[in-house]
Order: structure tokens, then sequence, then C-alpha cells
């Protein structure tokens, strides 16, 4: 606890009493909200549940913008109304009043939206070994032009990383180049530690290391010592945003910048880009261990799942075909 002398007021704890991600998610889907509301000529700290409601009801049915990475033309996800509720919550609770969100009818709606988003199941595509292999040998060939050379060192870095560490999209945006910590044997450098300061399951910042080997295949480290080497880059964000030319900006990159990454990759080795998203990179992890028949448990150390109902869902994906109950009669 902060001592007599600490300058911490309790608007510092409120201020970092959400993670940085979650701060952002909120004031977009509040700002969402608030703009819902002034086009009908309602005051969003004065809504109805039926204000809210219909709010819901008009998130889940309009396309999804055409800046959106995934799913254009669609609607919101489950999981982004989800997040507009607990948007409303919020800044109702920083008013001290009652959220019309949290009333049993917006409920009942949110239940609904459920039900139909069920019958319209949607789930990106794990980008297995073999295709990260073809990519990262796509951006090797990109760099051999001298004027593509750093930002094909960045992605391949970027995928390779993401893959190896089986991180999620902010994790690897939030990552520094103190978060690598490179293992050296004499001249050779067989591994790094990759130190993931904060997660989604992680709010806390306690931190977690990672583990990833050089490998023969993704060559991670290697990647990691290229980028470096060539971007110049030597402290603060590891992975950063890049001007036309190959410029490097000081600016980290950002979780759609992923997203956008991997369709972008994706759609070069010839695979549907609308298929795949950042998620692709840790999903890819899973289902490639599980194929070629990684305990459990090893794999866990690395997705740093809490529970293991996920890692089983990719784990039976890659083994649907293996001993097949009908392979003998079919």
């Amino acid at each position: 606890m902060a001592g007599a002398g600490s300058a911490i007021s309790v608007k510092d704890a409120l201020d970092t009493s959400l993670a940085e991600n979650t701060r952002a998610a909120y004031w977009k889907g509040w700002s969402r909200f608030a703009a819902w509301c002034r086009s009908r000529d309602l005051d969003p700290m004065a809504a109805t549940p039926d204000d809210v409601a219909g709010f819901l009801v008009t998130m889940a049915s309009e396309p999804r913008s055409p800046r959106a990475t995934t799913g254009h033309g669609r609607p919101l996800a489950l999981g982004t109304i989800r997040v507009l509720i607990a948007a409303i919550n919020r800044r109702y609770r920083e008013a001290n009043r009652n959220s019309p969100a949290g009333d049993n009818r917006v409920r009942s709606v949110l239940r609904g939206l459920g039900r139909l988003e069920a019958r319209r199941p949607r789930r990106v595509k794990a980008l297995r070994v073999q295709e990260i292999a073809r990519i990262l040998a796509r951006c090797d060939e990109l760099a051999a032009d001298m004027r593509q050379r750093v930002i094909a060192a960045r992605d391949a870095a970027v995928i390779a990383l993401g893959f190896a560490a089986a991180l999620r999209r902010a994790e690897i945006c939030a990552l520094e180049v103190a978060d690598i910590e490179f293992l050296r044997r004499g001249e050779e450098v067989p591994g790094a530690f990759v130190h993931v300061r904060r997660s989604k399951t992680d709010q806390l910042g306690r931190g977690e290391r990672v583990a990833v080997p050089e490998g023969k295949r993704v060559r991670t480290v290697s990647r990691l010592r290229a980028w470096l080497q060539l971007s110049g880059v030597a402290s603060g964000p590891l992975f950063r945003t890049m001007r036309r030319g190959g410029h490097v900006q000081e600016r980290p990159m950002h979780p759609t910048d992923i997203a956008r990454m991997v369709k972008r990759w994706a759609r070069a080795i010839g695979l549907d880009p609308a298929d795949y998203s950042g998620h692709s990179l840790r999903a890819g992890f899973v289902t490639s261990a599980a194929a070629h028949g990684a305990r459990l448990d090893k794999i866990m150390e690395v997705t740093r799942h809490r529970g293991a109902g996920m890692v089983l869902r990719y784990i039976r994906q890659a083994d649907a075909f293996e001993d097949h109950a009908g392979a003998e009669f079919l």
C-alpha cells in the first residue's frame, strides 16, 4: 500500500482499475451509444431500458464499418454487443446512477441476440505451421527488394513471434524491446524469453514469461534479430508502424494492424483473407502443436490459458480425422 507521502489519488487508482485496452473499448462503446442517442434526440444519461434494447438491436442488425478488419457487411458479434453493455454500465456507475442496461428487458434482448447469432456461427481459421512457413518464405522473397526489405523483416518477425509465442494481437502490439530476452550460448542464440507484461487473463499486470525456441522452420529468434538490426529499433515499442519507403515510426502497431497484416499475407499465399485474422496466429500454434503430439500442459505453458477447455477445442479440431471412428468402413 502507498505510504503517507504517496502522491497516488483516488482518481489515479480508478483510472488504472481497467486495462488500457478495456478503457479504450469502453470509451468507444459509450461513444457509439451516445451518438445513437443523439441521432434520436435522446439524452444518453437519461436513457431507458427500451432505449438500450433498441440500441443493441440496431448494433446487431446493421452492417459493421467498412473499415472493420473482419466481418465486412456482417453485424457486430455478440461479444462486441456485451462490451457495449459494459461500457454503458460503467459510465452510469461513474455517475452514481442506476444503469438502464442492467434491466431484465435488456438481459432478455441479449439472450435473444445470442440465440440468433448461434444460428450463424463463425470461427476464424488457424494458420498452421506449413502455412506460416509459406508466408515467411514470401516475406523472404519480398526482402530481396531493398525498398521493401525493412517492412518484410518486420512482418516476418511479427508473424513468427505471434505464432511461436501464441500471442494475442494486443500482446504483440504492447511488446517493447526490453521484453525480449535473447539466450546466448557462445556465438549461438538458440531461443528467447518473451515477457508479456499484461494480457487478457492477467489484468493486474503481474506479467508472464514465454519461452520461444529458434526452431528450424519458423526461425523466430533470427527473424526478431534481423528486424531489430534493420530497423535500428533499440528501445521502446518492439513493432512499429512504417511509412512508405520503409521509414520506421515511433508509434507502436495497433491490434487492427496485426489483423490486416495477417489477412494480407494470407491472400499472398492463396488463402481467403476473410477466413483469417490476428487470432489465427495464436490458434495456429495450438492446432499445430496438437497435431505434432505436444502435451496439453506444455501447450498451455505457451498459451497461458487458465483452463483447458479452449485448448482442447483446438486439439479436437486438429485430431478430427486421426483414428476416426469410421476410417475403416466409410
